[in-house]
């Protein structure tokens, strides 16, 4: 397996992969993403933000990065750490605990870039996917209702957010 940055020519399929998370999401119950922000993704792709998991010739995993997230870490951000976003697996490959994939390559890309943590956000009101989250050593900071802001993607306004963070 290798983490590799995704191509614009890859966008049919990310886009299908969010498409297979939300009705996997809505199927469980759980909160999804509505009407989630195709161009953020296209802009992550364009700034080389992007990245897949690849076995052979199959996307596993996908996601994105960042290394400034003040409209949701706010104080907190001191440009310390690297944030992930936008993580979704393929339905093939569910259940494998791809995640690991991510966090090894999060924490060796934050200590390549002198960073000395990595942060994300996941849903405040789903238990099981902050618990899986912790389960890879991340720790609770805090939940946070996110602002209507047109900084932040259109799905992640006004949303329920749990702060995590693993210090490296």
């Amino acid at each position: 397996m290798k983490v590799a940055n995704s191509q614009l020519s890859d966008l049919p399929f990310i886009f299908h992969l969010f498409e297979e998370s939300i009705r996997y999401q809505e199927a469980k119950g759980y909160p999804v993403w509505r009407n989630y922000d195709k161009g953020a993704i296209i802009r992550d792709i364009e700034q080389g933000n992007q990245y897949k998991v690849v076995a052979g010739d199959d996307v596993l995993i996908v996601f994105s990065v960042a290394y400034a997230d003040k409209v949701i870490w706010r104080a907190m951000d001191q440009g310390d750490a690297v944030y992930l976003h936008r993580i979704v697996v393929n339905p093939a490959f569910k259940g494998q605990r791809l995640f690991g994939h991510v966090m090894d390559w999060a924490k060796s890309h934050a200590r390549h870039k002198g960073l000395s943590a990595v942060r994300m956000d996941t849903w405040a009101n789903n238990p099981t996917i902050v618990n899986y989250y912790q389960r890879f050593g991340f720790t609770f900071v805090e939940n946070y209702i996110t602002p209507d802001s047109e900084e932040l993607p259109v799905h992640n306004r006004r949303l329920g957010l749990t702060l995590l963070e693993h210090r490296l």
